[in-house]
């Protein structure tokens, strides 16, 4: 039976609250997810939190129920609290109606079917929870193998990243590799890496683009390195008609997803 908590200083809500910084969430190995439909999506994909809390005004809608079930039946446990404590732990002052306190997870490169998709997403050292988030979500939209975050990426579990996924963290693998060990992988199979870049007079929309395509972009700042560039099958660019240099990195990604995939569709195929 899930119990009923209203207090600010219980222990556990203490513990989850914390995860909302980098260090706590390292060490306890657990991260927080927050959303009806968000939870939804992860129990349909067979991840359950390890604590549930939900809003007393939500405790009988069928989606809720469900939640509570899985998560009772998992070994896991359900709190029935209120509005003001959903609130610190979301960090927001209109919260939703059940948050979640998740093992974080990831998967090794080896453990990848590189064949499983035609396109795969790969990041470099990006640095903005909005567009990690943002990123996963395009890769679920696509239809992408999984997103590779390579280098010093910023935390995919943070709860912004978590927040701008919405709910693509749970459907779309994620991997976090160093670039040393990435690259071998995927010269050990088929797979095209594409680089986006403005060193380069490839327009993207005329390229040849080859299955698995493995779409990297780079740092938001600083681009794609020299030497990663260097590696790279194919570079490509997309025309600035205006006075911007460069698009966003996630809005770039998502053309690009979007462009590999309609290379790689069938004919007649939406």
């Amino acid at each position: 039976m899930p119990r009923i908590v209203t207090a600010y200083s219980n222990p556990l809500v203490k513990r989850v609250q914390a995860l909302r910084d980098k260090r706590h969430r390292r060490e306890e190995g657990m991260f927080i997810a927050e959303g009806l439909r968000i939870l939804t999506e992860a129990r349909e994909t067979g991840r359950l939190p390890q604590v549930l809390f939900y809003a007393q005004a939500s405790a009988h809608h069928p989606l809720v129920l469900a939640l509570v079930r899985d998560v009772e039946a998992a070994g896991g446990e359900a709190i029935e609290t209120t509005e003001a404590i959903l609130a610190k732990l979301s960090g927001k002052d209109n919260p939703q109606s059940v948050v979640g306190a998740f093992a974080t997870f990831d998967t090794d490169l080896t453990a990848l079917d590189r064949n499983a998709s035609p396109i795969w997403l790969v990041a470099e050292r990006l640095r903005d929870p909005g567009n990690l988030g943002t990123i996963l979500r395009t890769g679920d939209a696509v239809g992408a193998g999984g997103l590779i975050l390579i280098g010093d990426c910023v935390d995919p579990f943070s709860t912004e990243a978590v927040r701008a996924s919405m709910g693509a963290l749970f459907t779309v693998p994620l991997v976090r590799a160093s670039w040393s060990a990435f690259l071998p992988w995927l010269r050990a199979g088929p797979g095209q890496l594409v680089g986006l870049s403005l060193r380069t007079q490839s327009h993207y929309r005329t390229a040849s683009y080859a299955a698995p395509t493995f779409l990297l972009t780079g740092n938001e700042a600083q681009g794609l390195p020299a030497e990663l560039e260097a590696e790279c099958d194919l570079l490509v660019k997309m025309p600035m008609l205006g006075k911007a240099d460069s698009l966003n990195a996630a809005v770039a990604t998502a053309v690009m997803a979007y462009e590999v995939l309609a290379h790689h569709a069938p004919a007649g195929s939406e």
